[in-house]
């Protein structure tokens, strides 16, 4: 059975994503409130902003890092290609530059973001065993795998954690065998999209209009006036 933790906080759109940016010092003072009220775990990514995300988690958690557990994500090209790049000479120079912006000397949960078909799991998950034995980063991550992939990974360094999209909007998982995977393999699930970016909250119907400069739902098929009329209507 899973234990629901609910005590965390994803820092992904104080950088923009579904919005523009927020405001920088707002956005330390709504980390630290959300650590003064229990939280101790924080999620971030290099591709957030690209990297301003990891910045503002690093200042705003510095005065209680030893309290504080972190997550970050490699494994987007970042250079204006929409492509992945999990390749082990890549994943040792970023996680360095991570370390750096989160003002740390080690990351407690790093994930390969999305898996990369172009660099076999067993590479990636050899790099993150490499950089376990360094002590730079604590527990291996995978986000959106498969299956067979997160078999493989864990073949070669334990997988900690996966992390995939899951809500009343999104149930693929159930279905797919990641969580029935991760239950036999002892590896926490960890939710994304709770709320189907916004969906489930009833804010968004045909009427709505996204940002395209600024917000990502502008480009989801399932936030299109007929995907949306389809949900909200039946």
């Amino acid at each position: 059975m899973f234990t629901i933790r609910p005590a965390s906080l994803l820092c992904m759109n104080m950088a923009g994503n579904y919005n523009p940016p927020a405001d920088h010092q707002q956005s330390v003072k709504t980390i630290r409130t959300a650590f003064e009220n229990g939280v101790r775990f924080f999620d971030t990514a290099e591709v957030y902003g690209p990297y301003t995300d990891e910045t503002l988690v690093g200042e705003a958690l510095q005065p209680f890092r030893d309290q504080v557990k972190i997550a970050t994500k490699f494994g987007f090209a970042i250079d204006g290609a929409v492509a992945f790049d999990s390749r082990p000479e890549r994943i040792k120079k970023v996680v360095e530059e991570s370390l750096k912006r989160l003002r740390t000397d080690h990351i407690d949960l790093y994930y390969e973001h999305r898996v990369d078909p172009n660099v076999p799991i067993e590479d990636v998950a050899c790099t993150i065993k490499d950089l376990i034995r360094q002590g730079k980063v604590l527990h291996f991550g995978l986000s959106e795998a498969s299956p067979k992939t997160i078999r493989r990974a864990h073949a070669v360094q334990p997988v900690s954690a996966v992390q995939s999209e899951y809500s009343m909007w999104t149930r693929n998982v159930e279905l797919n065998g990641v969580l029935k995977t991760c239950e036999e393999l002892g590896i926490g699930f960890v939710p994304s999209s709770p709320v189907g970016a916004g969906f489930l909250t009833g804010k968004y119907d045909t009427t709505t209009k996204f940002d395209e400069k600024t917000d990502f739902r502008a480009g989801f098929p399932r936030f299109s006036k007929e995907f949306l009329s389809l949900y909200a209507y039946g």
